[in-house]
């Protein structure tokens, strides 16, 4: 573990500048984030309070783009007080802070799999992040990792066509391509990574890129980002759908409410959770984090492997991992946006989108849909408590014993479930 602290961040209304309407959509209506009550006061959720009170921070917030990634930075307030509650599980004010390999390897049991070598994970992000390769390095040596570069052949950038000519670049969408390289280091460390990078944050663009990492060779392609359902979205609906190819998509960070991709029934949607260690066998415990997304499609055919009867159409999620940026995870990334940079903490579904991806690698096994996962949900642990918010039929939005929206399935444990 490093020691500098995360002095470069500078917070609360400095953060939420620049994010438009994006953090207040998120709030009740006459919420005020400047109000002493307690979150259960102000009809918050746990994730609602953390963006209002300026604990956490959005990346790719872009004003007026169509696509988000679901990617969110715990702040130096989020961190002090979440260092308080005991969420954290870091030395005080060192760094790296958040789960690393080690840890996260650890509660999700594929600690010793050496499975994945050779095997190439495709992570599709919006614009370019110059520093990308020098900064995964960084992550890599430090949990010990083996060195992924264009040098060794472990490591590719390329544009949406698949070319050396890339998107301008952007800082905001560069933290999130920091975090799914990360993700998939941890996950699957003698996994090759391909970054392909769409010219813009729009449906078009990275379904286009989608295609281009599967005729590239990927073996699984992580897309940790989406938008409102259409009924327009069926446009894209093949590029998300590569025989032999496992495709994930996160799920979204405004709670109950089905978004696009993850909608689509040719993938694994990948919700989110809250970790923490814990005196059980396992040694770790998980409750849904109040911001992963679920839903019941408005648009997209509930496949035969789902057998849910709430939802006549695609119910999300199918997994989850761990999401909660108060329990989130080490990133480092040098790319500076709103005054951050270096090692941070970040969760969201963005999170899990490139960790199970990342997994499908390890195991080896992959599918084009999450079928394989409902055939052994035995090989995952089941998340039974905790709600992303209000919605028609319980389990859309409530955790309980086997299938709900939030958490899916479950989370790894193991590879057996994929």
């Amino acid at each position: 573990m490093k020691r500098i602290l995360l002095s470069a961040l500078t917070m609360s209304a400095l953060l939420l500048a620049g994010c438009g309407g994006a953090t207040n959509a998120l709030l009740p209506a006459g919420a005020n984030s400047n109000q002493s009550t307690t979150a259960s006061e102000r009809g918050l959720s746990e994730f609602q309070r953390d963006l209002a009170d300026g604990n956490i921070a959005p990346s790719c917030a872009q004003g007026g783009e169509e696509v988000r990634c679901f990617a969110y930075v715990l702040t130096q307030k989020g961190r002090a007080a979440a260092e308080q509650r005991g969420a954290l599980a870091i030395t005080p004010n060192a760094l790296p802070a958040g789960f690393g390999p080690t840890q996260l390897q650890a509660a999700y049991k594929t600690a010793g799999l050496t499975g994945g070598t050779g095997r190439l994970i495709a992570i599709v992000d919006a614009y370019d992040n110059p520093n990308l390769e020098a900064d995964l390095g960084v992550y890599r040596s430090t949990y010990g990792l083996p060195a992924c570069t264009t040098a060794n052949g472990c490591f590719k950038k390329v544009g949406q066509t698949g070319t050396s000519s890339l998107p301008k670049a952007n800082a905001s969408w560069g933290q999130e391509t920091s975090l799914d390289v990360d993700m998939v280091s941890a996950n699957c460390p003698n996994c090759k990574i391909l970054v392909v990078e769409a010219n813009s944050a729009t449906f078009a663009n990275l379904a286009a890129a989608v295609n281009t990492a599967a005729n590239m060779g990927a073996v699984a392609i992580s897309n940790s980002y989406g938008g409102s359902e259409s009924s327009s979205q069926s446009t894209y609906r093949a590029s998300y759908n590569h025989a032999g190819i496992a495709i994930t998509a996160s799920s979204g960070d405004s709670g109950y409410g089905a978004q696009s991709p993850a909608s689509y029934n040719t993938l694994t949607a990948v919700g989110g959770t809250s970790l923490s260690t814990a005196s059980n066998t396992r040694g770790w415990s998980e409750t849904v984090w109040s911001g992963a997304g679920s839903g019941c499609s408005a648009y997209e055919a509930k496949p035969s492997f789902q057998t849910d009867s709430g939802c006549a159409k695609r119910t999300i999620s199918d997994v989850s991992y761990v999401a909660n940026p108060s329990t989130g995870v080490a990133v480092y990334d040098s790319y500076a946006y709103q005054g951050m940079k270096g090692w941070m903490v970040f969760g969201g579904t963005s999170v899990g989108a490139p960790a199970i991806a990342a997994i499908y690698g390890l195991a080896g096994n992959t599918v084009s849909d999450a079928s394989y996962t409902y055939a052994h949900t035995a090989s995952l642990f089941d998340v039974t408590s905790g709600s992303n918010g209000t919605c028609p039929t319980s389990y859309w939005c409530n955790a309980g014993v086997g299938y709900d929206g939030p958490t899916g399935n479950g989370t790894p444990n193991g590879i057996g479930a994929f």
